[in-house]
């Protein structure tokens, strides 16, 4: 069966949309749950940090991956087939775009990179059309980094603002498994 990365970064307001994609892509996938520090140390008015481990290891069947030396070997020991960074935040986006890996999520991403697997991009940020347009646009020219198609979620209160259509997350992994980007981008 194929493994499936799913890596959660902070975006606190769309974990629960993440951990329902997450549910769902359990029936056809085996998940390797990965949690970015924030997530996994951080209580928001969105939910308890503990609440979302429970979550993740209760439908992954498995601990969270949730430091550098645990994510490493991730890409290397052929521990996924598919990343998928769901919600991926502007701040993530930025240092894979720069080749930062400071956290567990952004090393997972260049384990799995470094040996040519897809890499799948749910994006939510405040400031995609903003300070991290740039880095989106430079990861969409990126070798098997794939982005979920997305649109702005509120373009007259957050004009800046980029959310990914977490719905079709199922289908972006299974086109970028074959090498093809879900049509279209944005929308």
């Amino acid at each position: 069966m194929i493994t499936v990365g799913f890596a959660m970064c902070g975006s606190f307001c769309t974990l629960s949309k993440a951990i329902e994609q997450m549910e769902g892509l359990s029936g056809q996938y085996e998940i390797l749950p990965i949690m970015s520090r924030n997530t996994y140390e951080t209580d928001t008015r969105f939910g308890t940090a503990k609440s979302f481990i429970e979550k993740a290891q209760a439908i992954s069947g498995r601990p969270v991956v949730h430091t550098i030396p645990q994510a490493e070997p991730i890409g290397p020991k052929g521990l996924v087939d598919v990343l998928a960074v769901c919600p991926c935040t502007g701040n993530t986006l930025s240092k894979l775009a720069l080749g930062i890996t400071d956290t567990p999520v952004t090393m997972a991403v260049k384990s799995a990179l470094r040996i040519g697997l897809p890499v799948v991009l749910c994006l939510a940020s405040n400031d995609a059309l903003g300070a991290s347009g740039q880095n989106a646009a430079r990861l969409l020219n990126t070798k098997n980094v794939y982005f979920v198609p997305m649109g702005q979620d509120d373009p007259v209160k957050k004009p800046f603002s980029l959310v990914a259509d977490f719905s079709l997350l199922g289908q972006t992994i299974e086109s970028a498994l074959k090498g093809r980007q879900l049509q279209p981008v944005f929308r």
